[in-house]
């Protein structure tokens, strides 16, 4: 039982995307490496990426589905 990452993009979406899933009671892992706050002369900040349990996919995969039709 590993994790799977789901998204990879923008922390204005990803915040968006963990909520719903949250409502659907499937745990999300959120992994950050925006390094902006500590160096600020770096402009190019990296993805948000966020991860689920292999089990959840089943139940996340809807949720996921009707996300990127609002994209």
């Amino acid at each position: 039982m590993g994790l799977i990452k789901i998204f990879s993009g923008e922390e204005m979406l990803a915040v968006t995307l963990k909520e719903r899933l949250e409502e659907s009671n499937i745990n999300v892992v959120v992994r950050n490496n925006n390094q902006a706050n500590v160096l600020p002369s770096l402009h190019n900040a990296k993805a948000v990426e966020l991860f689920i349990l292999e089990t959840d996919f089943s139940k996340a995969n809807p949720v996921i589905e009707e996300f990127r039709m609002t994209l």
